[in-house]
């Protein structure tokens, strides 16, 4: 301690659970300064990816469908990931199978720009899939 007062220098223990405890002689304000600054630029760095929902339903037209295909297709390029979901209503519940082709159309008409991360799957009265962009560096 007497050492790091002289040096007029700050006492930082870096490892208090070593036997014996690990200490080191520094400038504690500029450390810390660096540090956040680290953290600051690394943030910088990192992306949000973002989820965008898309509604279909099973008896959808097609002209319907391209509208919601084009929004997809935009935010796929944009590198957010598509929910793309279908909600069964009264008696649709019955042909789920109607709801899988529409999921699976969507997922071929997407296939050049994304993948699918999952496959389309019930969920109560709701079918979903999820879309993710494809990766530029592959």
């Amino acid at each position: 301690m007497d050492i790091a007062a002289n040096a007029e220098l700050d006492l930082v223990m870096v490892a208090p659970n070593a036997k014996p405890p690990v200490c080191r002689i520094m400038d504690y304000g500029k450390y810390h300064f660096e540090q956040q600054k680290k953290e600051k630029e690394a943030r910088k760095k990192q992306t949000t990816i973002k989820l965008k929902e898309v509604r279909l339903s099973p008896g959808i037209e097609e002209h319907d469908f391209n509208t919601k295909l084009r929004n997809a297709r935009k935010f796929l390029s944009k590198g957010d990931k598509v929910k793309a979901s279908i909600r069964f209503r009264g008696r649709a519940i019955t042909h789920k199978e109607l709801g899988q082709k529409v999921l699976d159309r969507m997922a071929d008409e997407c296939k050049d720009i994304a993948q699918v991360e999952t496959k389309p799957k019930m969920e109560g009265r709701n079918m979903f899939m999820m879309l993710a962009p494809l990766n530029e560096n592959k």
